[in-house]
This record gives structure tokens, sequence and C-alpha cells, in this order.
């Protein structure tokens, strides 16, 4: 490494200190790998009442009728509710609420909740769905963004002429300067399929209504908590004080259920109709048909370089397969422009984006919300244009690094950057150097290497639902025991927010983990926090479980210097006990606290943390999507089996390095990078969503293919430690940035091996095989053309560099 000019020295990961960078397993993996944890659908409320939804069997159409005559007059039903029920739309984003619970007036996808029903068994409840008649008049179907795009189309909701929920137009520096100024200008087009979260825990939703107190009592899946509350609030026309949400244990988002969804309005609202406890328990198909995961995007995507690599300008547009309703998606195409900015220096900037809606389950937040699909694009064009320069992948990328701190043309502010670093970890890891174009071939077996870089937020800088309200809080609760309770609004959905959480705290009070204890997400008990969405948790809650420690910490060391009689700056403290500095007067941890309670009982701090100013974006339309607190990086390495004979292809190793600024939880981390890079091999090779004439056609987990056990390959993790300026300890986002670069890197390493630039994912067998085909089929045609062509004469129209066919893969 010595001597080049271009390197990054590595540095060694800090030290463990007390808590923070030991690998802590989580604290509540015993209770999963033992089957102790309940999750929603396991808790045990006798007598519950069935709740059951009927869905609507046209994608588009005008409600005619909906009788419920029949179905309530069967024994064991309690309750049938329909649109009408719900006293508002819901939506997470506040300007963009156009979804009911139940559909009213219309339907506007197949599958979309008609009804539903209470009632005391499965199978009254199964009747109940039989006996609901109702009347649809159909109308014209859009599926796709063209059609829907079109003069002439129908129009799904009125107030969104040309179906396009959101439009995007951004300009940043001049980019027509940009172009001229570049040696090397290239357009490509790329597709991306949508694909789905595929978390393994089925939605379930448990109310509890209370006749006597008009109380509603929700215990659901749901990661945000806070915004189900707002929303049940919302459609239900309750005060907020009335309304209690518990998150039991649960099993797996990555964005699913970072939206308030249909079900967990619909299970209170038969409550409460049924005067009752409601238990509703969806299918794997209810989660596709609920869906709210990855659209598929169409983008054209146009850069310019210099020879030196140096980008010149970015010319992109992004089209959306929204779907039939707004959920997420004025901020996942803010998204898809946003985060052009703020992985590489780039010289000027265009983004246009349109937000389509279709007749089909709403799409939303998916891990990497927003930025997979173009990052994808931008990385394979980047890959593509350096091979026309000459350029190693890894020599385009350090051409254009920033140098932090640093502030966008979009105004992000970017504090801490680890990429230098990340890339000189996979590129040494994978010894790209000496294997990158120069790996074995055996028979129609062909192996390949490819890289790419992506980045990611670590939560977002302003709330989705603005309040003035501080962005995070914790409650740290002492008592006559000893132990520190941390009070947390945070949903831990498996990512291990809860232990990272306890870690902080021990590592201020460098007290043990056994006496950190911590409640998550009870509205009543727990203080508000926004939820788990963008990555915030780490970054945001870890402040303020910081400054909560910190001010507990003030408390106790003040208790015992009144106890000692002396200074509280003359107090050492040593967590399990202090001493006066000099002496050997002291106290263990036990006279601590209770000299501390002498005079105040059961104690209890706080700790808060907001987004600062400076890192929450600009002034233009659409700015506070993409501003965050801080930005991860990664740099990934590929190494795949392409099979010319089938056109299978096999992930046979991975390298990354993630920039996590700290890592708290080096086990933890290493595990969410692991799975980001296990998610981004099923969408580059498998995962899909297809539909026809609405219908979901990948409902189940045999259909829609997911790698197994058996796909996988050997991920080997480098954690990068870029020490945050503003994050707990230095740390940041450690769960998404990993993902965007997978897909590329992957597209990259097909390239190396079979010479083909594939722009369409998932890269299927089916699809591969067809593009090699016509692959060699032009490489014969060019030596017919090369055969009859006069000796000596030069191919017209032809570039005067070397280039491998350019088949794309459609």
């Amino acid at each position: 490494m010595k001597g080049r000019h271009d390197a990054t020295p590595l540095r060694e990961p800090a030290p463990p200190t007390h808590s923070v960078g030991r690998a802590q397993p989580l604290i509540d993996g015993i209770e999963k790998v033992t089957g102790r944890a309940r999750y929603t659908a396991d808790l045990p409320f006798a007598g519950a009442l069935v709740g059951r939804i009927g869905r609507s069997p046209v994608a588009h159409g005008v409600i005619r009728r909906i009788d419920a005559a029949a179905a309530l007059a069967l024994p064991g039903v309690r309750a049938v509710i329909t649109g009408e029920d719900f006293a508002a739309p819901y939506g997470v984003i506040p300007i963009a609420q156009n979804e009911w619970p139940l559909a009213r007036g219309k339907v506007r996808y197949r599958g979309e909740p008609l009804f539903a029903v209470a009632a005391d068994d499965e199978a009254s409840a199964a009747a109940a769905l039989a006996a609901v008649r109702f009347e649809i008049d159909p109308l014209p179907a859009l599926f796709d963004t063209e059609a829907a795009r079109a003069p002439d189309a129908v129009q799904l909701h009125d107030d969104k002429p040309g179906n396009v929920e959101r439009r995007v137009e951004q300009d940043f520096g001049d980019v027509e300067a940009g172009f001229a100024a570049a040696d090397l200008v290239l357009e490509r087009e790329y597709d991306c399929a949508e694909v789905s979260h595929g978390q393994i825990e089925l939605n379930a939703t448990v109310a509890e209504w209370n006749a006597e107190t008009s109380q509603l009592t929700v215990h659901s899946v749901t990661q945000v908590p806070y915004y189900l509350h707002l929303t049940l609030a919302r459609t239900l026309a309750l005060p907020t004080e009335a309304i209690r949400v518990v998150k039991p244990f649960v099993g797996g988002g990555f964005g699913h259920r970072v939206e308030p969804l249909n079900f967990e309005m619909v299970t209170a609202a038969l409550a409460r109709a049924a005067g009752g406890t409601v238990k509703l328990q969806c299918t794997r198909e209810d989660s596709f048909l609920t869906h709210r995961a990855r659209p598929a995007s169409r983008i054209r995507l146009k850069l310019g370089l210099k020879n030196s690599g140096e980008i010149t300008a970015v010319d992109a547009e992004v089209v959306q397969r929204g779907g039939a309703y707004a959920g997420y998606g004025l901020v996942t195409i803010l998204y898809a422009g946003a985060l052009l900015h703020a992985l590489y220096r780039v010289g000027a900037v265009r983004c246009r984006g349109w937000r389509v809606y279709t007749n089909l389950p709403p799409c939303g937040a998916m891990r990497g919300h927003g930025a997979v699909n173009v990052r994808f694009a931008f990385e394979s064009l980047l890959d593509e244009m350096g091979q026309r320069l000459g350029l190693d992948p890894f020599a385009l990328r350090r051409a254009n690094l920033i140098a932090p701190p640093y502030r966008t043309l979009n105004d992000l502010q970017v504090n801490s950057y680890g990429l230098p670093q990340c890339l000189e970890a996979v590129e040494l890891a994978s010894g790209w150097k000496h294997r990158h174009g120069r790996l074995p071939k055996t028979g129609p077996v062909r192996r390949g290497l490819g890289m790419a870089c992506s980045h990611y937020v670590s939560g977002s800088a302003k709330p989705v639902h603005w309040s003035g309200e501080p962005h995070a809080v914790i409650h740290l609760k002492l008592d006559f025991d000893g132990s520190i309770t941390v009070l947390t609004g945070a949903a831990d959905i498996g990512q291990g927010s809860s232990t990272l959480l306890a870690q902080v705290v021990a590592e201020v009070l460098l007290l043990p983990m056994a006496r950190i204890r911590v409640v998550a997400a009870d509205s009543a008990l727990t203080p508000k926090d926004n939820g788990s969405y963008s990555s915030r948790v780490s970054f945001m809650v870890g402040n303020a479980a910081l400054r909560a420690a910190q001010a507990l910490k003030r408390v106790l060391v003040e208790a015992a210097a009144r106890k000692l009689e002396a200074a509280a700056d003359d107090i050492e403290w040593r967590g399990e006990s202090c001493v006066v500095a000099g002496t050997d007067r002291g106290l263990h941890f036990a006279e601590v606290v209770r000299a501390a309670l002498a005079d105040t009982g059961t104690l209890t701090t706080q700790g808060t943390w907001s987004t600062p100013p400076q890192t929450q974006g600009g002034s233009f339309r659409g700015a506070a999507v993409g501003s965050t607190a801080g930005f991860s990086y990664a740099a990934q390495v590929v190494e795949v089996e392409v099979d010319e004979d089938t056109g299978s292809v096999r992930v046979l190793h991975c390298w990354t390095a993630h920039d996590c600024g700290r890592a708290i939880n080096p086990l933890a981390v290493a595990g969410q990078v692991q799975g980001a890079v296990w998610m981004g091999i099923g969408q580059a090779l498998s995962e899909e969503n297809s539909y026809h004439e609405g219908l979901p056609l990948r409902a189940n987990f045999l259909d829609y293919r997911m790698p197994t056990a058996l796909d996988s390959p050997p991920i080997d993790v480098t954690l990068i430690e870029s020490r945050d300026p503003l994050g707990p300890f230095g740390a940041k986002e450690a769960s998404e940035g990993g993902i965007h670069s997978v897909p590329p890197a992957l597209a990259a390493a097909v390239h190396d091996a079979v010479g083909l630039r594939v722009r369409a994912l998932p890269i299927t067998p089916d699809r591969l095989l067809e593009a090699l085909v016509e692959k060699r089929r032009e490489e014969q045609r060019e030596r017919q053309r090369e055969a009859r062509r006069p000796s000596g004469q030069a191919p017209s129209g032809r570039p005067a560099f070397p280039a491998t066919p350019r088949t794309e893969v459609r």
C-alpha cells in the first residue's frame, strides 16, 4: 500500500471501551431463539373475536352497494364494517392522505380491503365474508406507467391529473455546460422490477375496545407506533388520549411497517363496532396485497466524464410505478434525486421524476428507501464509461471522492466520509488488482468480479409529522433495586436498537449491562418516538440515550459528593463504585443509589436530541428529503459464476466495507451489513413482483424467489469507523447503505464474466440466456461483415477504442 499516491491507509477500528465497540449478543436474543418471545399473533387474548377482511375482486371500479344484512344475521357474527365506518382517509405523509382503511366510493386495486367482519370463530368469520353482498361497476384499469400517463387515461384520483402523484424538477449547477466540458457523454436506460420486503412475521393486530371508558388499546406489528397512534385518532375520530399503542416483538420490517397499514385501523374499528376485543391475522398473500415495498422504476441516465474520471454532469429521469395510493410515494421519488448527491463530487445535476398512480397495490418504503434503483443505474453507467476511458473502476471512484466537511450542490451536509477506506478495504480483500478480468473459464462457466459504491442517510433530518418536539426522547428510571430502566418509544424490529441503547447507557455510567433493562414502544409508558425508519434510531435515539445517561450520571455524582462531603468535580466515577480523587474514601454503587433516592425516591432523567439546523437541507421544494445528520458509506466487490449454457448466475463471494462511523456493537453491525448484502443479491438475481390484470402472480414464498441459505455466498465484512462528529460516540447508519451497491456490483461482475452490460433487474436465467444468444448472433453477424469488408478497411461508425459487445438485458 505504501508508495501508492491514491491509497488511503486503513485505520484499525477503535479499541473497545467499557461497552462501546464490544460484540454484544442482542438482549432479546435468548427469548427469540428459545421461542419465548411473543409476537402479536401469540398474544393470549382469551375470547377475542376473529377479524377477517373481504377484498375487491376487481382492480378498478365504483362501489355501488355493500349489503351486510345476511352476514349479520348469521350466528356468531358480531360486526361488519365498511369504508363508511371511518371518519377520514389516512396516509403517512400529512399532505398525501388519500387512502381509506376500507375502500370508500371506489376500489383502485385488486385485493383492496372492501369490508371486514368480526365473529366468534374462524368458521363464523368465513361464513360472514361469503354472505356479504356487493356490487362494483368496473372502470378501465391501468397497470403500467405508460398507460396511466396517456392523455386519454382514466383518472384514478380526482386531484391528480395525468395520474402523477408527484413530479420532481430539480436543477443544480449548469448541466449543459458540464456536458460540454466532458470528454465522454453516455446515456442509457435501466429497468428495475417491483420487489417486496419478505419479512417473516405475518401481519397481525389485536384491538381492545373498552365500551365503558371509550378507550382503545392496539397491539400491532408496527415499526412506527407514534404514527399509528396519530392515524387511529384520525380515522376513528378519537381523541389521542383515548388510544394506547403497544408494539410487541416484531419479526422484521424492512420498511413494510414504516407507515400505518389498513388492517390496523380495520381491527380497531371492528373492536369498537363489536364492543370488545378483536384479533386479525393476515395471510402471506395479504402481505403482498398490502405491499408498500420498492416500486418498479424506469431510469434514463446521462453522465458526463472527463478523461480523468471526474463527473462533470448528471441528467436523470426517473419514473416510478407507485400503485393505487400515495403512501410514502412523494418521499420515495424525492429520495431518488436527492441521493444522486453526497456519494461523489458532481459538477452539475438535473433530475426529473414522476411518481405515477396505477391500479396495483401501493408501493412504499423498503430498505435503502428511494435510492437503490437509481444507484444501480448510476454505478452501472459509471462502470461502462470507465471501461471506455480505460479507467479502473476503483480509480474512477477515487477521482470523485469528497473531502469532508462538504456541502453538496443540493445542500446536504457531509461531516464524515469513510468511502476512501471502504474502497481500499474491498480492493485488497478481493485481490482486485490481480484477479479482475483474469478469472479462469471452465467450458461454458465463466467467472467475473464487479464493484460499486453506495451511501445512505442516518435518519431523516426532518420528521414526517412536524410538531416542533424533539426528534428523539429517552427516559431513564433509577429505583431502589439499583437497576436502570431505559424507556423508549423506538421500535426494535430485529435490528438490535434496544441492545444499542443499553450499551450507550452502560458506557456513560460504566455499569454492567446486567443492571440495564429496556422497555420499548408502549405509548402509555414510554416517551414519544417517531419510529424505526430511515436508519434513524442509532443516530437520533442513541444521542438521546447518551444525554439521558449523562444527566443521570450527574445526579449520581452529586449524590455521592454530598455523602462523601466532597466537591462533585473531585468524584472519580468508576461505575460500580466511586472515590474522592486522591483518597481511599469511596462508595459502592448501591450506597450512591440510596443517597440519590434519599429525598426524592425513584429518579427519572431525560435526554432529547434533534437534528442540527445546518444538516436539515436547503430551502428549495423537496429539500427536506435526503437531508440528514450523517451519511454512511459502503463499497462492494462481488464475484460471480455465469453458466453461458443456462444463463444462471451464482454469487461466489462478496466483500463489503461499511463506514458505520463507530461500531457500538460490531456483532450487530456486521449482521446488519450482511443482511443488506443478502437482500441486494435477491433484488439483483431473482426477486420480482408480477401481475396479471392486477392479480399478483407470486404472492407466496414459493413463487416469490428470495435467496436461501444455499444461494447465499460468503460475505466478508470490514467495518470502517470514520467517527462522525454528531453521532453518539461517532456512530451512524449501518443497515441500509450497503444494499444499494450490491445490484450494480453484481451486474458489473456479470459483464466481467461474459461481456454483457446488464440494464434490467432481476438478472434471471431466462433473460440472461436470451441476451447471451443475441450476443452470439451479433458476434456472428460481425464476423460475416468483417469477412465481406475489403482488407485494411476500418469498420465504419465503430469507436476508436476497444469495446465489448453491449447487448442489453431487457
